[in-house]
């Protein structure tokens, strides 16, 4: 039996730069060197574990590079890098919050609503507005806006029921 053909581009080769003989006896790194690669396609999901396992196994147990390359020759040498989809929906999830911005408005908001008089119904309209943004864009600060939102108008509430 003979070995595969390693030498296409992008598939493992246990061997070094300078490839000797295929009878030539392999070292405990060329086996880890293996071993590394197989992890890692077992780590991409392109081996079953039982297959992993005897993998392994027949690395550990190879002599010459040429068992070493029959053991990752249908493997990829390094990880393959997968494109990720950009999507024009707003990000969710918490890995996704952490790098979506605050909302001004809703900043604004909740800043207009602790000053008395004027500024708290400022305040209101700014709620509403950051609320609407907030609800198209993705970014942060809903709960700012609502109580920003909340203050104004409990405030504005109080001042009314006093001045009378």
């Amino acid at each position: 039996m003979t070995a595969p053909d390693i030498t296409q581009p992008g598939l493992a080769d246990p061997a070094p730069a300078s490839a000797p003989a295929a009878g030539v006896k392999a070292s405990d790194a060329d086996r880890e060197d293996v071993i590394g690669v197989l992890r890692e396609a077992f780590a991409e999901g392109r081996l079953a574990a039982e297959e992993h396992s005897a993998r392994v196994g027949q690395a550990y147990s190879a002599r010459t590079y040429a068992e070493l390359a029959t053991v990752s020759a249908d493997l990829p040498a390094e990880p393959v890098a997968i494109p990720q989809r950009r999507s024009s929906r707003p990000a969710t999830g918490l890995a996704a919050a952490a790098h979506r911005r605050t909302n001004s408005l809703a900043v604004a908001a909740l800043v207009c609503s602790v000053i008395p008089g004027l500024p708290q119904l400022a305040a209101i309209v700014l709620g509403v507005g950051a609320l609407r943004q907030i609800r198209r864009t993705g970014e942060r600060g809903t709960a700012l806006a609502a109580a920003g939102l909340a203050m104004a108008t409990v405030g504005l509430t109080l001042a009314v029921l006093l001045v009378r």
